[in-house]
């Protein structure tokens, strides 16, 4: 790169140009994001049209995920086996929880391999790359928005009125979006160096499912690790969804503060580290 071209980035794109200097600001990272917003928008169009081209059931698929798990969950554990559902029917128990759960899984799987599926993009034109993994989050967001009419239905049907606690859901949806970006932002960046990650990616979601509370209420785990259990920021937010929506509870502070603390942290680590990365990405892929 000579110097003219040198010049010329760091007059339109100042935020490269110090990326490619070795340094980050995420100010000016995040103020050149705001100013390729348009781009954001459509990538997140075509990332939501994509996704169900072609498809019989179409954006269908948004909700036949969590409701085929609720259905298989509620037979196994209603059923087959009793499962504590500390008094609500357990397929309204268990959806509360999966629509989350998917939105998390569904930002994961989409999101890491982001970059590296658009190998072209990354290599020969300059925009924020992190473009590419906040609208794969976007579009399951879409579909968490989607899924969540069939909870509304279930809620009707089985006769859960609405509480003033239902308040804590904004706050809890705002901390997920949190967590699950500096997620995506962080393992999307890995991703392209080491591509083990997609075939981890799978393996890890399932662990992370069982280690929180999807298919059974928090109050089953033992009180001498409980503690250590609520450390996990799925965990926390599952109850908060669960006590907010089901039961009129409003979140332990100290639980919702430091999963907040969490997940902002996780945040801004994932962001800087895509951000550090990205001028190598060319070299890589």
């Amino acid at each position: 790169m000579n110097l003219v071209d040198q010049a010329e980035i760091a007059a339109r794109f100042p935020a490269q140009a110090e990326q490619e200097a070795g340094g980050v600001d995420l100010r000016r990272s995040v103020a050149e994001l705001y100013r390729h917003r348009e781009l954001l928008w459509i990538w997140t169009l075509r990332e939501i049209k994509i996704r169900y081209k072609q498809s019989v059931v179409g954006v269908g698929w948004a909700i036949l995920q969590p409701l085929v798990l609720m259905l298989a969950f509620t037979i196994v554990f209603s059923f087959l086996t009793r499962m504590p559902s500390e008094g609500a029917p357990y397929a309204v128990f268990s959806y509360v929880a999966l629509l989350p759960w998917t939105f998390l899984a569904t930002s994961i799987a989409f999101g890491v391999p982001s970059l590296v599926n658009n190998i072209n993009l990354v290599t020969k034109i300059y925009f924020p790359r992190e473009i590419l993994p906040i609208a794969s989050v976007i579009a399951a967001f879409v579909d968490f928005l989607v899924a969540a009419l069939v909870l509304v239905g279930l809620m009707w049907f089985y006769g859960v009125p609405v509480r003033p606690a239902i308040l804590w859901v904004p706050l809890a949806i705002g901390i997920q979006m949190a967590l699950t970006l500096g997620i995506v932002f962080l393992m999307a960046a890995v991703n392209v160096r080491y591509r083990d990650i997609r075939f981890l990616v799978p393996l890890g979601m399932q662990l992370w499912m069982y280690a929180s509370p999807v298919i059974y209420p928090v109050n089953v785990v033992p009180e001498s690790v409980r503690s250590w259990y609520m450390l996990n920021p799925m965990s926390v937010l599952i109850e908060t969804y669960r006590g907010a929506l089901l039961y009129g509870r409003t979140p332990h502070i100290t639980d919702i503060a430091v999963t907040a603390v969490i997940s902002v942290a996780l945040l801004i680590a994932g962001y800087w580290h895509l951000k550090r990365a990205e001028g190598s990405f060319a070299d890589i892929i």
